[in-house]
């Protein structure tokens, strides 16, 4: 006897969306970026997605063909505000509008990938063999923002306080709850004639054996934590401070690191050029120099690197540079690699594509074979 095949439950766009969030999270991009979801129904069934580098037409004209209902474009196709969608047209939104009539969804990671742990410029620095590797520069944490509370507690009421506050949401660190520090003191107090102190009498100079009960909390908890601190607290007039505490930075963009083994400046370019598919190949300085250290930044340098550090034994490795940039670099006595804007950032998607598989394994998933590096060899 057949039995009936049990249909898999469809996968929605917003856990699409929410995988490709904790893999790069939107809030490491870059402030001018446009990252995140750019077109598509949140509530919309996903079974196929395509990634690719550009949004262009042969990839649209790939996912309509394959059944995708999402594209994972890198490169943002909306980036500035746009006043409409034509087709046909040459412009960007034609191929949005294309996507959207199709019901194939957007999304764009862009420098959230670039600076997220596992993502673009770790991708480029794995083909270099690069060792060690730390970024260029830092961002603020995307961990909500925290207070410190602290309150001064007579000993025979500290558990009861501090349990107060933790009912009410603080002492959380990490997967750690009921966290806290106490330290034991005095404190002193005069209470006027209106007062009904718990320890000593009004009118007199007290000094009284407290401790000083730490604890952290989400600052949208704070309000809460304070009032409960109140309410079992003894005191008519609890002392406490409120500290906020700074996000704690994490990694961002660009990255730099040591060689496994020195090499030259050409060997190198000849090595990157095979391992990123790159067409067009320009190297900043002494093809023989030997190279110890590298500084990464995937697409566009900039003046990124001139921060970082140059000298003799540097290279500096990117898309592509700007002409006053290379001489800068070379006044520095270091050299550069500009693999091309879209070679060095392809890398990221294999990588990408095994993090998508890992976590959502009934979604099926495809590298564009339409995504192309515009420029191409003389």
């Amino acid at each position: 006897m057949k039995t009936r095949k049990k249909p898999t439950p469809s996968l929605r766009l917003r856990e699409l969306c929410t995988a490709l969030g904790r893999i790069a999270p939107t809030s490491l991009a870059q402030k001018w970026d446009n990252v995140g979801l750019l077109a598509g129904d949140l509530d919309s069934a996903i079974t196929k997605v395509v990634l690719t580098i550009d949004l262009t037409g042969p990839v649209v004209d790939e996912a309509i063909a394959w059944g995708a209902e999402a594209v994972v474009a890198y490169h943002p196709p909306i980036f500035k505000p746009i006043s409409a969608l034509r087709s046909p047209s040459r412009d960007t939104g034609a191929t949005v509008w294309r996507c959207i009539r199709n019901g194939v969804a957007i999304y764009s990671p862009h420098t959230a990938l670039d600076a997220a742990e596992g993502g673009t410029n770790d991708a480029l620095a794995e083909r270099c063999d690069l060792t060690a590797t730390e970024p260029l520069e830092y961002v603020d944490s995307p961990t909500p923002a925290q207070c410190k509370i602290v309150v001064f507690v007579p000993g025979t009421h500290v558990e009861t306080v501090a349990d107060a506050m933790f009912d009410a949401g603080a002492g959380h660190i990490g997967d750690y709850s009921k966290c806290s520090f106490r330290l034991h003191g005095r404190g002193t107090f005069f209470g006027g004639e209106s007062t009904d102190p718990t320890a000593g009498v009004r009118g007199r100079k007290e000094m009284v054996d407290e401790v000083r009960l730490e604890c952290v909390a989400k600052a949208e908890d704070v309000p809460a934590v304070v009032t409960a601190l109140r309410n079992a607290h003894p005191y008519e007039e609890p002392a406490f401070d409120i500290y906020p505490l700074s996000a704690r930075p994490v990694r961002g963009i660009g990255r730099v690191g040591r060689f496994a083994k020195p090499i030259a400046l050409k060997p190198l370019a000849r090595k990157l050029r095979r391992a990123t598919r790159a067409t067009c190949v320009q190297i900043v300085g002494p093809a023989d120099r030997v190279l110890e250290r590298a500084i990464l930044v995937a697409g566009s340098a900039g003046s990124l690197p001139l921060r970082a550090g140059l000298g003799p034994g540097v290279v500096v490795i990117t898309g592509e540079l700007r002409h006053h940039d290379a001489l800068a670099i070379l006044r520095h006595d270091a050299t550069a690699i500009a693999l091309g804007h879209w070679a060095s950032e392809h890398p990221v998607l294999s990588r990408l594509a095994e993090r998508l598989q890992q976590d959502l394994p009934s979604v099926k998933v495809r590298i564009s074979e339409a995504d192309r590096d515009p420029f191409s060899a003389a």
